[in-house]
């Protein structure tokens, strides 16, 4: 096992930039998640570890060894696909041992550890079949296999459940923690998935645009989350983001105001210079340099709110409800997250929303860094 680590890595494709000074390190024996959209460069970050691509610039360390100038077959990684990319015309048997017999393990060595790791992944009855004949989430636990069975220095696993239905994926989630839990083998994980990330990562890179937004717990990600980026990409539904338009210092404490209403930023400004810097920036902006973050869950709907609003589309999901409303400027968009229980409204129906005390986040309207903390 070996921390793998990224040092200014950078990455460029005709002009444009993959991967941008890219400052990570995946501690040793840790499941490492690296999340974000389509094109954020979480796959190019996997391909340099693998050594599928080169750094333009910047180094990539596995354990204590920079790793640019090495050959993949030299890196002692293991790489699972999104395709699987088992050969088809081989057995399970025979793809899952294939490593080995590159590496000319003793055919008996191979025998073992060959049983030993497939009967661990519950494909025991399947070892003469072809991929075939197999399920998907049966040939996913065989690419797993092919790796484990190596016993690598490091896993990489580009969006490896992306091909699987829901059941599978949640099954094969759980497989792969507790997998990686009895390894205990470093592990990078890609996905634009943020409930695998939530689910599976001790910690969670965020990525947009070849940079690294933020690297934490998944619960510290989700409850102080470092940009607006970020919050709108975690959590389902994302934050809501709201223009704020001005701010109060109180009394008794400190508000601002939003498109239809006002929402409670908490204490005094004068005591997070940060959130008074933020609003001596906001009063008399020609346009809102501020916004305002609340998280569907921390709104409710009720006759004491204060902010007005009016549904556009109800979305039931079973144990919970998703109410979609418009602001009165017409175009800001805010969700409520209920409880099945709670009381339905219709579509056009008017109502008022209630913001929590404690759970509005502040972020800068122009480069989208947060200001101060939740209130």
């Amino acid at each position: 096992m070996a921390q793998v680590v990224f040092r200014e890595a950078t990455k460029t494709f005709d002009g444009v930039t993959a991967l941008d000074h890219l400052d990570l390190e995946a501690r040793d024996g840790e499941l490492l998640v690296l999340l974000g959209p389509s094109g954020c460069g979480k796959t190019t970050a996997l391909r340099l570890v693998a050594g599928l691509e080169e750094p333009d610039s910047g180094e990539v360390l596995i354990g204590e060894q920079v790793v640019n100038d090495v050959e993949p077959k030299d890196r002692d990684v293991a790489m699972v696909f999104q395709s699987y990319a088992l050969y088809p015309h081989l057995s399970v048997r025979r793809n899952v041992e294939f490593p080995l017999r590159q590496r000319g393990v003793d055919p008996a060595e191979r025998r073992r550890r060959v049983a030993e790791v497939t009967e661990s992944l519950g494909l025991g009855d399947y070892l003469d079949r072809k991929p075939r004949q197999l399920s998907g989430g049966q040939r996913q636990r065989v690419a797993l296999a092919r790796a484990i069975v190596r016993s690598p220095r490091a896993f990489l696993m580009d969006e490896p459940l992306s091909n699987l239905d829901a059941a599978l994926r949640l099954q094969t989630r759980a497989d792969i923690v507790a997998l990686q839990q009895r390894l205990g083998t470093t592990t990078l994980y890609v996905t634009h998935d943020q409930v695998e990330a939530m689910t599976m990562g001790h910690r969670i890179a965020v990525m947009d645009r070849g940079a690294l937004q933020q690297v934490d717990g998944p619960q510290a990600i989700y409850d102080h989350p470092a940009n607006a980026f970020v919050a709108r990409f975690v959590g389902n539904p994302g934050m809501n983001l709201l223009p704020l338009l001005a701010v109060h210092e109180g009394p008794p404490a400190a508000y601002g105001d939003v498109p239809g209403g006002t929402v409670p930023l908490g204490a005094p400004f004068v005591t997070d210079p940060a959130l008074a810097r933020a609003a001596a920036v906001v009063q008399g902006a020609s346009s809102p340099s501020l916004l305002a973050g609340i998280r569907p869950e921390h709104l409710r709907l009720g006759e004491d709110g204060t902010i007005d609003a009016t549904v556009l589309i109800v979305e039931v999901l079973g144990a919970e409800v998703h109410v979609l409303c418009t602001l009165l400027d017409g175009t800001s968009k805010i969700v409520v997250r209920q409880e099945a229980a709670a009381r339905r409204p219709g579509a056009g129906e008017g109502v008022r929303l209630v913001a929590s005390p404690g759970t509005v986040h502040v972020f800068t309207g122009v480069s989208g860094a947060r200001v101060g903390g939740s209130s």
